[in-house]
């Protein structure tokens, strides 16, 4: 039977899975990528699919615009397609929309940008209700003048970054990626609207053609580190120019990382 190929966009909380990229070992630990493949053969009466993606979120990072491409052998209408495969992922998986797409398309090699978000708080004690999607990081809560320079900071050193640089700094090593230059379109600290939650939610909005493995989750940790008053932008722009091997501080909590859009051109 010929191919059928559809384009789907999927959101996830990425809490209870080891990362998107199915790790080939029958879902002992579970990804979001061997849980869409594992109910659409279920769907397609166990026969071969295929689920590509454009992203390889790590384990904990959260999804609401994941874009994949969907390879099976049973003809069936997309919007059918959605119901079927909401109705059998996990509470914690869904496909927000389905389409067909053509044979060419490629999720991953297509794409012209993506966007994401890390969210954190920085108050004293922390909110559980938001404990799995928003990464706690206690750093003021003495006052405005500390936040206003924590802003002024932070927005400075957000700058510095955007551009084609050097990421090898702000990366984990992966013989895969090749080289480790990059484009960072945007990135800036803004303020999320979750007042409602009693609580105050920053975010830092990053959006680039592609990133390297870890990378924006050692962007948001010198950024915070810049916060605190660790470190300025001039260290971050000699960083860039003159990579070292050492990592000036640890990664960023995945939980706090969200990937919101993908984009192509139409």
């Amino acid at each position: 039977m010929t191919p059928q190929y559809y384009r789907v966009i999927i959101s996830y909380k990425g809490s209870h899975y080891f990362g998107w990229q199915d790790l080939g070992d029958g879902g002992v630990k579970p990804t979001v990528q061997f849980e869409i493949l594992k109910v659409l053969r279920q769907i397609c009466g166990f026969a071969d699919c295929i689920v590509a993606g454009a992203s390889r979120t790590d384990g904990g990072v959260h999804a609401q615009g994941q874009v994949a491409k969907l390879t099976i052998s049973l003809v069936i209408d997309p919007a059918k397609l959605l119901l079927g495969l909401n109705s059998l992922l996990p509470a914690d998986i869904r496909i927000r929309s389905c389409l067909s797409c053509a044979k060419e398309f490629n999720p991953n090699r297509d794409c012209v940008s993506k966007k994401y978000r890390y969210y954190f708080s920085i108050e004293k004690v922390s909110l559980p209700v938001l404990g799995d999607i928003v990464a706690h990081v206690p750093l003021l809560g003495r006052g405005a003048e500390d936040e206003s320079s924590f802003h002024q900071k932070i927005n400075k050193a957000c700058d510095v970054f955007v551009g084609e640089h050097d990421f090898y700094s702000f990366s984990t090593r992966d013989k895969s990626a090749g080289y480790t230059v990059r484009r960072v379109n945007k990135l800036e600290l803004l303020k999320s609207n979750l007042s409602d939650f009693g609580t105050t939610v920053y975010y830092f909005e990053i959006e680039g053609s592609g990133f390297l493995k870890h990378m924006i989750r050692y962007i948001v940790a010198t950024l915070l580190e810049v916060g605190k008053g660790k470190f300025d932008s001039n260290f971050i722009e000699d960083l860039l120019r003159n990579p070292v091997e050492n990592k000036i501080c640890p990664k960023a909590k995945a939980k706090g990382l969200h990937l919101i859009d993908i984009n192509y051109q139409e």
